[in-house]
Formats: C-alpha cells, structure tokens, sequence
C-alpha cells in the first residue's frame, strides 16, 4: 500500500529540514565560534528526529491519511521549530520566516479551518518569540520598532497565504472534481453507446429467426388447431415480438434524444404493479403509503428502468427464498425543485461493500446481470434529473431508492 502523498511530502520535507538543522548548529558553534545553546538545540533536534522516526513507523502503510493527522503532524512542525528559535536569537533570528512553511503547507493539505489553525498558531509563535525578545541595539539604534515591523509582515505574509493560496487550492480541487465527474459521466456514455450497439446487433439477429418461427406457428395453428402444445407456442412468440418492438422504439428514442414528459406518479405506481404481477405473479408487492398526487419528469426509459431495480429486488429474494418486495413514497415539498422519492425494499442478502461503492458507477461482473441493470437505471434517472441510492436496511435486506423530479403540472400528460 502506498503511504499518503500529502504525508510522504512532509516526512521528505521535515528529514532535510531535521539534517539541515543538525548541520547549521554544529557549523555555527564549531565553525563560526558563535555562543548558542548548543546542548538544548542538540535535545531539541534528537526529540524532532524521534518524532519524525516515529511518524515514519506510525504513515508507511497509511494509504489515506486522516486530516487530524496531518494537522497534528504541521502543529509539532510549529513547535519545534519555535523552540529552535527561542534557543537562537527568537525574533531576532533571520530564519524566523521558516513558520511560514506549515502555513503553505496546510494551504495545500487541510481545509480551511485546519488552514486557519494552523495560520494562527504559527501566529502565535512568532508573537511569543517577540514578546520574550530581549532589549536589542545595534549602532546605539533601538531596533525593537524594525521587530515589531517584521512581526506585521509576518503577520500580513501569513494571512495572504492562507486566504490566497488556500482558496486557490479549493478552486482546484473542485476543478479536479468536476473534471472527475464529467470523465466518469464520458466512460458510463461510452459503455451504454457499446451497450446499445451489441443489444440493436443481437435485436437484428433475433428478428428474422423470430418472424420465421411465428410463420412456422401460424402454418401448424392451421394444420392442427386442436393440438394444444401448438397453441401453447402463441403467448411466448407474441411476448418475443412485442419485447423487440418495444426495444425498437426506446432505441430510436434515446438516439433521437426524445423530449421528456410529465407522468402521474399514480399511472407509474399502476404499471409497475401490473407488469410485476404479470413477469412475477409468485412475488408479492406491498405498498406501505399512498402514492402522492403529483406527476414526475418522465420518458419511455423511466418505467424500465425502476423494473430493473424490481428485477433485482426479485433477484435478492429468491436467493433467499422470499417472496415479498416493499414499496413506499417520501415527499420532500421543501426542496427545490420539489422532489419525491420511491424506497424498493427487498429480503434477501443485502449489498456487499464493494457493491455499494461501485454499483451505478460502472459495469460490474454479475452472474445475474445486476451490473448493468443498475448501470442503466442509474443513468436514465440522471439524465431525468433524479439520482439513484443503494444502501442495506436495519433490519436486513437492500433498498434501493429512486429520487424523482417533479414537475409544475398536476395534470397527467401521458
């Protein structure tokens, strides 16, 4: 597992910045003859090179790192580095500066709040550096007003980095999102396009032997029109003919990017519960509310998709030998545009996580088709400005539920 860009930046960082230190101590006492605090400086840096050992031992298997832990790691930056300072010279050491370097850090790893945090800490520091500050001449000059302007453009430096550079990093981050989602919303197309291309192929093929067996049908219907395995054979050819019609007809529709109307959630609650009786007469429906009286953005494709997330429903059930699926409205009149969700309920094992996170997304192995059933479901809902939620019930089994736009008209349409 790689361990968390962010953090791996910060432990390099803080290793040079740890040798870096050793190095200028030892050269300024031993080299320059400077008198420093060399003892405290040396614990100073050994308890920073223990932390950093232990940040090491604690991030390299950490694949996202928590924002709490990336802001426990810039406070202890803080810190030590004040601390260095107040045994060199404090707010008169040249290299007081170097808190800005948590800021710009935060600026590009934490929110804003934790940007803001830290901000103000290494605001803080600095203030306590300066307050402690001994009397300072130089050339008989008292130098404590040119402190106290370093301190204001630390200060100054500070907040324009934060407000700057952290809004800069929030625009880019949602600029990275929305990109994100336009690529994913580009390959669900590209999968639906290949989709449609291999159902209209197969449709093709289907069509002829189809009509041949339904001119074989009529030829025998007229030779033995007693036999009753003959005439067991017209329900299932005329469910065949009228399956590739209504295939025909969403295909033009989609390529055509048909108009959408406006639908009763009444007429839609009706045909879902005849065409599950008629595909499932074994499972039995329960609706737990009224359905409101109010119509939704609909096309040809919305009354197949909600059946596919029936068909799955159906699906989960008989792996574990239920027959009932639950049903229930939730309006929500406060949201704007007003909404209404419909909440499929089956019984059956429920969705693993994997499930969960990718499911809708993009097609998934399935060795009953849920993959792409949900895939589609899920896109013909956006495109009719709903969305689609999976997640498990309390109390065992999947739920699956479908946010629908309503529409301004009160009046059916279809």
């Amino acid at each position: 597992m790689r361990t968390d860009p962010a953090i791996s930046r910060l432990l390099m960082l803080r290793s040079g910045a740890i040798v870096i230190q050793l190095i200028a101590v030892i050269a300024v006492y031993f080299l320059l003859g400077h008198q420093i605090a060399l003892l405290p400086l040396l614990v100073v840096i050994s308890l920073e090179a223990v932390f950093q050992i232990l940040s090491v031992i604690a991030y390299r298997n950490v694949g996202k790192a928590k924002e709490l832990g990336m802001l426990m790691q810039l406070t202890a930056d803080v810190l030590f580095l004040a601390v260095l300072l107040s045994f060199s010279g404090g707010a008169t050491n040249a290299f007081v500066s170097l808190l800005l370097l948590p800021i710009m850090i935060a600026a590009v790893s934490v929110s804003a709040k934790g940007l803001a945090y830290i901000a103000m800490l290494a605001i803080a520091a600095y203030s306590i550096l300066l307050f402690k500050m001994p009397q300072h001449t130089m050339h008989h000059m008292d130098m404590t007003s040119h402190f106290i302007g370093m301190w204001v453009n630390f200060v100054i430096s500070a907040s324009v980095i934060a407000l700057v550079v952290g809004a800069m990093n929030r625009a880019l981050h949602s600029r990275e999102r929305i990109i994100a989602s336009t690529r994913e919303k580009q390959l669900r197309a590209e999968q639906l396009v290949t989709l449609d291309g291999a159902a209209a192929q197969i449709t093709h093929q289907l069509a002829s032997p189809i009509t041949n067996l339904q001119l074989l049908f009529e030829e025998l219907i007229d030779e033995q029109p007693d036999n009753p395995i003959v005439a067991d054979m017209q329900q299932p050819l005329q469910q065949c003919t009228n399956q590739l019609s209504n295939f025909r007809r969403l295909s033009e529709q989609l390529r055509s990017q048909g108009k959408t109307v406006s639908m009763p959630l009444s007429s839609l609650a009706e045909q879902i519960q005849d065409t599950m009786l008629l595909q499932y007469p074994s499972q039995q429906l329960i609706w737990e509310n009224e359905t409101p009286q109010y119509t939704v953005i609909s096309d040809a494709m919305l009354l197949p998709a909600i059946l596919n997330l029936l068909q799955n429903a159906v699906t989960a059930n008989q792996q574990t030998a239920k027959q009932t699926i639950t049903l229930s409205w939730q309006l929500f009149p406060q949201k704007q545009p007003v909404a209404v969700n419909l909440s499929i309920r089956d019984f059956g094992k429920g969705f693993t996580a994997d499930q969960l996170s990718e499911l809708g997304g993009q097609l998934m192995p399935s060795e009953t088709g849920m993959g792409m059933a949900v895939l589609l479901s899920n896109v013909t809902l956006e495109r009719l400005q709903g969305s689609l939620t999976l997640f498990n019930h309390p109390q065992g089994g999947g739920v699956a539920k479908v946010q629908l736009a309503i529409t301004a008209k009160q009046e059916a349409v279809l």
